[in-house]
């Protein structure tokens, strides 16, 4: 079974978010999803859209198995960087290299763009997810900032 990694359609979104609850699900936080479907497909295809993403889907049966979500942050000491909000495989299709593929495109995206880097977070105790991008050669796992949140 074959993978085609395409850019995210406005008519994706409902997979997407299936996806995303799938994550919360796997990081032990099922509740803390509380964006609406109207208001993610809005934010990303919208007038102004604020996210862009590429979904890996079967080749035969077009079914997205999963996605890589990003948006395009400022540092003040770097300038402009990709921000990987979400890479997610669906969990029958993992260990597909469906991951590597994803994050592939996005590091081909990001130096197309010019961009400084990419930037993500993973969670401490997710040691698949950080064994995976330990795979890769420049990436930094950085233990020196705290994330800091105001819920509004």
């Amino acid at each position: 079974m074959g993978i085609i990694i395409r850019k995210a359609l406005k008519e994706d979104c409902p997979r997407l978010l299936e996806l995303v609850h799938e994550l919360a699900e796997y990081e032990k936080a099922p509740n803390e999803v509380t964006v609406t479907l109207e208001h993610f497909t809005e934010s990303g295809f919208g007038e102004k859209p604020i996210w862009w993403a590429y979904a890996a889907c079967d080749d035969s049966s077009q079914q997205i198995l999963g996605f890589a979500l990003y948006y395009i942050r400022y540092s003040t000491w770097k300038g402009q960087r990709m921000y990987m909000e979400d890479i997610v495989v669906t969990e029958s299709a993992r260990g597909r290299g469906i991951g590597k593929l994803l994050l592939d495109k996005l590091i081909a995206e990001a130096k197309e763009k010019k961009l400084s880097g990419i930037t993500w977070q993973v969670l401490e105790w997710n040691k698949p997810a950080i064994n995976f991008y330990s795979k890769y050669e420049d990436v930094k796992f950085d233990d020196e900032w705290t994330n800091c949140t105001i819920e509004l």
